[in-house]
């Protein structure tokens, strides 16, 4: 009988979880850059629902963001490259942003499997570079990344675009 009770729970509780996909649903993007360096961005995509980027959701001026929803983005190369000409070793890294106004501050960081920013510790940073924040040309619902053959790696957010470049 309690087996019987058990597979109908995990029978309701599995056709829940298919009918509900998940508010920030994970998403991979993955290039080979021109010098043959594959990177790889595993993260989840939270949507702006009509909410403001910097008032409502992340990223918040001055604090460091997980640079995407739930587990930490997961930034990956299999090679040594550099970003923003800056030395960045083969591997896994958590990809965190901090924002202050127009300037962007991207991490990586050497703990890479964690949930969200909670773990964060700077003292763990393998590298951090600093961009422009620009304007998207389009608005992004959902955040999005994009890796491109020259190496320029974009993370676009509502109206919000961070490039950086990976040689």
């Amino acid at each position: 009988m309690k087996q019987l009770l058990f597979a109908a729970v995990l029978f309701i509780s599995v056709g829940v979880f298919a009918q509900n996909p998940p508010a920030s649903p994970p998403a991979k993007v993955s290039g080979t850059n021109d010098k043959g360096a594959t990177i790889t961005i595993n993260y989840s995509q939270p949507s702006v629902k009509g909410r403001t980027i910097g008032k409502d959701l992340e990223p918040m001026e001055g604090k460091v963001w997980r640079t995407g929803a739930n587990k930490a983005t997961v930034f990956e190369v299999n090679k040594d490259v550099k970003v923003e000409g800056k030395d960045l070793p083969a591997g896994k890294y958590g990809l965190f942003t901090l924002v202050n106004g127009d300037e962007w501050t991207i991490i990586f960081n050497k703990t890479w499997d964690q949930w969200g920013a909670f773990g964060y510790k700077e003292a763990d940073d393998a590298l951090r570079v600093k961009v422009k924040g620009g304007k998207t040309k389009t608005f992004s619902e959902k955040m999005t990344f994009a890796v491109e053959k020259n190496g320029k790696v974009s993370l676009m957010w509502g109206d919000k675009q961070a490039d950086f470049t990976v040689k």
